[in-house]
């Protein structure tokens, strides 16, 4: 009998209208930027994850012979100081970066989304205690904190995945609980929670579905944000260690020698990492418009 009760609550959620998702989706087709940024991503991911099957180069080994070259059609942007062709190394480099960034951001979403959700549901003294955490947290930069850590011990891409996803989940857990906190007073989760459902019910089968245009969207936020942080942290000669690299270790490499000239060692990792954040910032703005939108 029981049963039967929580199986009418949760029958008591609005569905979403069929063309609910139709419309969010048109409305992100009229958005030119966001179709623009989505293409990008796509193009990125493709280059760096596709691109070494074709394009075979050795990023390991060194090739005194071949140091410092410019652009030419054998190395079309060239090679480094101990003769890696820099469009393998752009490609290699943005597999870390990007695996990183998806990655991490993709953690921070999911600690996020679980702790304000719960937080948000809970109320009262728990919500308390959990946001201050959130906000005692928030007091310290992320980049402080990531400097510290590697410092300590040595990066590696899973150590990075991570260490990101731990700095990275505070802003979302505000968001999920704003969220939270407006659909815990909802009819059909009072219902739910009249007829006995459980917290971990009304979270699992209300709370987060209905909270997921808020979810998606953080998250491209969160991958644009990971991708930026792992760059900095690379840049500055803390990210993983040689013979890997990504996007923010090669600006780094390349810096002094781009004074004397040989632009292609900082042009096409800068380009790239403000491209891909850049686009996933766009695919953001486009999907909140469009889920707000559905929304209405």
């Amino acid at each position: 009998m029981s049963s039967t009760l929580l199986q009418s609550a949760a029958d008591l959620q609005p569905a979403a209208a069929p063309a609910g998702g139709s419309l969010a989706w048109r409305r992100f087709r009229r958005n030119r930027l966001a179709l623009i940024g989505l293409a990008v991503v796509i193009f990125f991911v493709l280059f760096c994850f596709v691109g070494p099957l074709v394009y075979h180069t050795d990023q390991t080994g060194t090739n005194l012979s071949q140091i410092n070259l410019g652009p030419s059609l054998r190395h079309p942007l060239g090679t480094d100081a101990v003769g890696h062709d820099e469009l393998g190394r752009l490609m290699y480099g943005g597999t870390v970066s990007l695996t990183v960034g998806i990655a991490a951001g993709l953690l921070a979403i999911i600690i996020g989304m679980v702790w304000g959700a719960v937080a948000g549901y809970l109320g009262g003294w728990v919500d308390t205690v959990m946001m201050r955490v959130v906000d005692a947290g928030i007091a310290i930069p992320a980049l402080f904190i990531l400097l510290v850590i590697s410092a300590i011990s040595t990066p590696h891409v899973l150590g990075l995945i991570v260490i990101l996803g731990f700095v990275s989940w505070l802003v979302p857990s505000r968001l999920i609980r704003a969220e939270t906190l407006t659909l815990k007073n909802r009819d059909y989760v009072l219902t739910l929670r009249a007829f006995g459902g459980g917290h971990s019910r009304a979270i699992g089968r209300h709370i987060l579905p209905n909270s997921v245009s808020t979810i998606v969207v953080s998250a491209t936020f969160q991958i644009a944000d990971a991708i930026l942080l792992v760059a900095y942290v690379s840049y500055l000669g803390l990210g993983v260690q040689s013979p890997q690299t990504d996007w923010g270790g090669m600006l780094s490499q390349g810096l002094d020698a781009a004074y004397s000239g040989r632009w292609w060692l900082i042009v096409p990792p800068g380009v790239a990492i403000i491209l891909v954040v850049c686009a996933f910032n766009a695919i953001g703005d486009g999907l909140r418009d469009a889920f707000a939108v559905r929304g209405r």
